[in-house]
């Protein structure tokens, strides 16, 4: 059977039957020429066109017609679309402008007010001139009257007498006033110094502690640095130690690819013990940026699993502790009735952040709550080998999140019709962070979201137990790897770190490579 030809090849066709040069010389360069174009060229080559090689009469009469409809229809919701954002534009500008306008008119009457101001101050000193200048001459002529002329003895004793009277109350009265005002200036002076003493023997106190502490790391760090790195010494800079003020005494080790000897060194030199932190509950923000690469060489199990959930569990903890305090603020916004610009801007950041559509403030109180500890350090645990996997070491990925166009390492066994890759990291709390917004955002952990919000409303305790059942769809094992997540909670008591939360203190100390 003959394939059907379409009308434009049959117009190509005709082309080759008559030779048309212009047409063969369009295909032999790719051009591809519209049935319009060809139809003109064969009609300029005198090549007349059979009538059955048209389109049909339906096609011209109403297929092209309605299409034309609705080309034009979209044409019109575009442009209706186009003139809304150029209202909403033109409303936005006009506000800025507005707001603009009246912060301009603020200055120029604050300015005004400032310059009568100065030239008030500037007419003060001529005004004392002109005042001194009459009592002067007023003085003058009275006294010339007096020994010049002759007047009543009594009444010139009067008069004297009066005029020293009132310069001795007028003294007076600035001495007391001018008195008054050293004296209450003196006594605040007192209370200041006082104040700044208090102040200054309280701080001393933390600095001191602070200083050992980093004193001790700091050399520790010099020594490793010295083994790994022998032959670049005069590249490598001494770490800077910079205390800045705030609430907690953070420290974040730099990338220096520390020894695992090293890093438990570390932990004896700051006290920071497991056993300490399951007793008070409190942990010390201590954050690695990575992990060390011979944690595998341990030969006790145990000694590996308490240096990983070291590591791992300051960042944990301050990740769930921003969250409360970013959910705290929502509720003190949800319940206003105005709301400020950054209030506002920090609000759209939030729902970007956490994927919440539609602006809805009920959905976003869901999806912004913390993810249990136990459960994060189980999946961190089963996930990365407990800090030994070859994505955890080379791409801080201890929670094994798949990725299809970002940057991420290609697992070794990966089947040949699969292309994911394991998300890479630049540090360990990057890591956390998108491990938490994956749980809090993905559809396939909505049941997990769901129980934990019944939680809240029934205000029981968020616990990895009451939760790892809603996680079957991290692993394609499904229900055995909660099994798993379970098993690793228990074994290691990890329900004893659900309370725990950061130290508080007075210095953050950073140090930097």
């Amino acid at each position: 059977m003959k394939k059907k030809l379409s009308y434009r090849d049959k117009l190509l066709e005709l082309a080759y039957i008559y030779n048309v040069k212009e047409i063969q010389d369009y295909t032999k360069r790719r051009k591809n020429l519209t049935t319009g174009q060809i139809e003109l060229i064969l009609k300029k080559n005198k090549i007349i066109i059979p009538k059955e090689f048209k389109t049909s009469f339906f096609k011209e009469n109403f297929v092209k017609p309605v299409s034309k409809l609705k080309s034009n229809i979209v044409d019109y919701k575009e442009e209706k679309i186009r003139e809304k954002n150029r209202f909403f534009r033109k409303v936005e500008n006009y506000k800025h402008d507005t707001s603009r306008k009246f912060s301009y008119g603020l200055n120029n009457t604050w300015k005004s007010i400032g310059n009568i101001g100065i030239n008030f101050l500037s007419v003060l000193p001529q005004l004392g001139k002109t005042i001194g200048k009459f009592f002067g001459e007023l003085f003058t002529d009275v006294f010339n009257s007096i020994y010049n002329q002759q007047v009543d003895k009594k009444s010139a004793r009067n008069v004297i007498i009066g005029f020293f009277v009132v310069a001795g109350v007028t003294t007076a009265i600035v001495f007391g006033i001018n008195s008054y005002k050293n004296f209450d200036f003196f006594e605040k002076k007192i209370e200041v110094k006082k104040e700044e003493q208090n102040f200054k023997k309280e701080i001393k106190k933390p600095e001191t502690k602070v200083k050992k502490e980093l004193k001790k790391l700091e050399t520790e760090i010099k020594k490793e640095v010295k083994k790994t790195k022998p032959k670049i010494k005069e590249e490598i800079k001494k770490p800077e130690i910079k205390v800045k003020r705030n609430s907690v005494a953070e420290v974040i080790l730099p990338d220096l690819n520390l020894k695992t000897s090293t890093v438990i060194q570390l932990f004896k030199d700051v006290d920071y013990d497991l056993k300490k932190v399951r007793n008070e509950k409190l942990v010390k923000p201590i954050y690695f940026t990575q992990l060390p690469r011979d944690l595998n060489n341990l030969q006790s199990v145990q000694l590996k699993k308490e240096t990983f959930i070291k590591i791992v569990l300051p960042l944990i903890v301050a990740e769930n502790e921003k969250i409360l305090d970013d959910r705290e603020k929502l509720k003190i916004i949800s319940e206003k009735k105005f709301t400020t610009d950054l209030e506002k801007q920090w609000l759209r950041q939030k729902l970007l952040e956490y994927k919440v559509k539609k602006g809805d403030i009920n959905q976003l109180m869901i999806r912004m709550d913390i993810i249990p500890v136990s459960i994060a350090l189980a999946q961190a645990a089963k996930e990365s080998g407990w800090g030994t996997s070859r994505f955890a070491l080379e791409g801080n990925a201890i929670f094994g999140q798949w990725t299809w166009d970002g940057q991420g390492i290609a697992p070794l066994k990966r089947d040949g019709d699969k292309n994911h890759k394991i998300l890479k990291f630049p540090i360990l709390r990057a890591s956390v962070k998108a491990y938490k917004n994956n749980l809090n955002t993905h559809k396939s952990y909505v049941k997990f979201r769901d129980k934990r919000r019944k939680l809240r409303e029934k205000n029981l305790v968020i616990t990895g137990l009451v939760l790892s059942d809603t996680l079957k769809n991290y692993a394609q094992t499904g229900s055995e790897y909660t099994k798993i997540l379970n098993q690793i909670i228990t074994q290691n008591s990890l329900t004893d770190f659900e309370p725990v939360r950061l130290v508080n203190s007075m210095n953050q100390v950073e140090l930097k490579s």
